[in-house]
């Protein structure tokens, strides 16, 4: 079974960088959510600085949520920097689904990378493995197929690492897959939680190569520290503030307790 509190434990000791080329709208949370889980957060988004960055780092966050096409070319310069170094690339394929502009430049940044993780929600992941569905802007939107079936098939595919996000969590590659059974329902009404999620999973990467463990045990402290959060919270802006400090005073004994992954 994952111990997702020893994983914890070393993103704390060893701190490592975490590069984004991340969402314009949640860059500031994205950047807030790592720092205190005890990683260190870079945004470096501009073209003669991306591969520079990536080769300082132990892992690399790509989000289309403000997606242009010279972002994308930014995102490419990073992510080849990244594969030579060998760190993990994590892909938030954010309202994929919505617009054609988004689905192919998604699937561009899949056809010419190596993609190590791939994160969405259901219907984001749905359509980037060929599923004809639409995504709410951002939000998900409804998918029929079995969604470990479709993570385990996009996974063999791509040959990486998939996440769907949402009220359980699916986390697969072609050979295990995981569901992660914490987090709250006040989550939903906060903007920028999914793009936290994948900052999360990056710097859980950063320090576990078996990236569907360090994945999985990354959704569940984050979501474990958003139970806490939400039991002190009256609403949407007191929850995402204490979110922030329940995340910062997470304690690996806490993890252990409230820890609900299954093995599928």
């Amino acid at each position: 079974m994952i111990k997702s509190s020893d994983i914890l434990k070393a993103v704390r000791e060893h701190k490592p960088v975490v590069h984004h080329l991340t969402n314009w709208v949640t860059i500031y949370d994205c950047a807030n959510i790592v720092k205190v889980f005890g990683a260190s957060p870079v945004m470096a988004h501009a073209p003669e600085e991306a591969a520079d960055m990536a080769r300082i780092a132990s892992a690399l966050v790509l989000n289309i949520g403000t997606l242009t096409s010279d972002f994308v070319e930014s995102m490419k310069i990073a992510a080849r920097s990244a594969n030579t170094k060998g760190i993990p690339v994590i892909l938030d394929v954010c309202g994929a689904g919505a617009t054609p502009f988004r689905d192919k430049k998604c699937l561009e940044l899949l056809d010419t990378l190596k993609i190590d993780i791939i994160k969405g929600n259901a219907s984001e992941i749905a359509r980037i493995a060929g599923e004809n569905v639409q995504t709410k802007g951002v939000d998900a939107g409804h998918v029929t197929k079995d969604l470990v079936s479709l993570a385990r098939e996009l996974a063999r595919k791509r040959q990486s690492t998939v996440v769907i996000t949402g009220p359980e969590d699916i986390v697969a590659n072609e050979k295990e897959t995981f569901v992660v059974k914490n987090g709250v329902e006040l989550m939903t009404h906060v903007v920028g939680t999914g793009c936290m999620a994948a900052s999360v999973i990056g710097t859980f990467a950063a320090v576990d190569k078996d990236l569907v463990e360090a994945a999985a045990a990354g959704l569940c402290c984050y979501e474990v520290a958003a139970e806490l959060a939400a039991e002190r919270a009256g609403g949407p802006a007191e929850f995402k503030q204490k979110l922030f400090d329940a995340v910062f005073n997470l304690a690996p004994a806490m993890v252990d307790k409230k820890q609900r992954i299954e093995g599928r």
